[in-house]
């Protein structure tokens, strides 16, 4: 309960004060069972994450649109009384969460990061935020996005830029931002994210948190334009692996309004994370067979390869061959802005970003020969990558190929001097993986001299999404790096 302080008294086993600002940094999971047994109540938590917000996101700009604070607070205090009556909550019962803005929630605003759409209000709910909702979370805004999530640093004409919390004047990555900060600085303790090239991975890897792509279809989407569309993806945001777990135990499982929904249910993400990793053989790719990779990134990884091999693991310097992979990303990628955002690009040029237009323009002269050469050439690429994992049970990789960079710099025009010919080149150690369709996780690995977080990739076989959760896992307990927050959070 709260004393005359605004602290919370809690038991574990004695008494101990919580801060509300520690108690904005538990791990979901603890928040949610402190909830249940009634040691804190819904109202209470909220009240902790409304002042977290209050305090910090003024200076990172991660939450760009709220409900009212009053509402947020009713719905809390509904919460408890439906609790106290003994219904039965589930697993995300009374955790705030904010969606990206680019899934729709039903009566808040939903701008997709464009001045397009920067007054629309949405009357329908994306699946996922149905879903965070039936498992008892309470939405209580949005976090910003890049325009239509193109590219991989978080800034808009809408909202403004969202800065990276542990050096405000680097970015935080993309696309999903606005989340991996509102995470990092426990303005909230879930979020999610969405995924084509890198945007649930990359921000997790800028700001210390945990971004987890699934396997397309293992939480599935709509509603949606393109259905069977597999390489956008969307997935959970945490602080760590087992809150990833979490809350896939409520986002994940068959809904037949996604044709490519996977139909194993959500609760296979309940069972323990604890592995036994001896003999497990990883193939160890710092640049995926001559990406460039700046040096702090590959220093910062390579220096972790001996916590797989004190796990266990056998490690060895090798990786499939991607040659194609950059082709087939950017000629699905064209396609699918055409398909998404052609009839945008007609009736609202001038009010698009450069990089948008581009994108969708290189979709309208696509050819058929083209589009089926790329697709003769993924396939290819997974056989060779489901012949290659069948020695390998992991790949591990550098989430991104540099570190956070200047927050005016739009994209990264060149690394170790090799030129970057458009805004996604930097990327390719995410996209590469997003065209095989595998299951990836970013965890945090370290830190640049300069003190700016660093993510190590790993990637998994072919729908084996808790396979990746456990290795993930596994290297977060014998490390911890999650736990460094940054000073403004604190």
């Amino acid at each position: 309960m709260t004393n005359p302080r605004g602290w919370f008294i809690v038991s574990y086993g004695e008494e101990r004060d919580m801060s509300l600002s520690e108690m904005c940094f538990l791990t979901a999971r603890e928040m949610a069972r402190m909830i249940r047994k009634k040691e804190i109540s819904v109202r209470e938590c909220m009240e902790a994450h409304l002042q977290q917000i209050e305090k910090v996101n003024p200076r990172v700009n991660a939450i760009v649109t709220m409900i009212p604070p009053e509402q947020a607070l009713d719905a809390a205090t509904k919460a408890d009384t439906l609790l106290a009556r003994g219904e039965a909550p589930g697993p995300l019962y009374g955790l705030p969460v904010a969606h990206k803005d680019l899934v729709l929630t039903k009566g808040i605003r939903t701008t997709f990061g464009s001045r397009v759409f920067k007054d629309f209000v949405p009357g329908e709910d994306d699946l996922i935020v149905e879903r965070f909702r039936n498992a008892g979370a309470i939405t209580i805004g949005k976090t910003n996005t890049p325009e239509f999530g193109a590219g991989s640093q978080t800034f808009n004409e809408v909202f403004g830029e969202t800065v990276n919390p542990y050096d405000r004047s680097k970015t935080c990555g993309g696309s999903s931002g606005g989340a991996a900060v509102a995470l990092a600085c426990g303005m909230l303790p879930i979020a999610d994210g969405s995924d084509l090239g890198g945007s649930l991975r990359n921000p997790a890897s800028f700001c210390n948190v945990v971004g987890f792509r699934p396997s397309p279809g293992r939480v599935p989407s709509w509603p949606r334009q393109a259905a069977w569309f597999h390489l956008a993806v969307q997935g959970p945001m945490a602080r760590t692996v087992d809150d990833i777990a979490l809350i896939l135990t409520a986002i994940a499982g068959l809904d037949r309004r996604s044709p490519i929904s996977i139909a194993e249910p959500g609760s296979i993400f309940a069972e323990p994370l604890n592995r036994d990793f001896k003999d497990v053989r990883i193939a160890w790719s710092m640049d995926l067979d001559g990406l460039p990779v700046d040096p702090e990134v590959t220093a910062a990884i390579d220096a972790q390869r001996h916590t797989f091999e004190g796990l266990g693991c056998i490690t060895d310097e090798a990786s499939p061959d991607f040659s194609d992979a950059d082709e087939i990303f950017h000629v699905w990628r064209a396609w699918h802005y055409e398909l998404m955002f052609g009839e945008l690009l007609k009736k609202h040029r001038e009010k698009l970003k450069d990089t948008v237009v581009w994108n969708i323009e290189k979709g309208t002269k696509l050819t058929g020969p083209e589009i089926g050469t790329a697709e003769r050439k993924r396939t290819a690429l997974y056989h060779q990558v489901r012949e290659f994992m069948e020695t390998y049970e992991y790949m591990i990789m550098p989430v991104s190929q540099v570190p956070p960079f200047d927050l005016k710099q739009r994209y990264i025009e060149e690394i170790n001097g090799v030129k970057m010919h458009t805004y996604i080149d930097w990327m390719k150690s995410c996209y590469y993986i997003s065209t095989i369709g595998n299951p990836s996780i970013s965890v945090p690995c370290g830190f640049t001299s300069g003190g700016l977080p660093v993510g190590l990739q790993i990637v998994g076989r072919h729908h084996d999404d808790l396979g990746v959760l456990k290795l993930a896992h596994a290297f977060e307990n014998a490390t911890g790096f999650g736990k460094k927050k940054p000073p403004l959070a604190e």
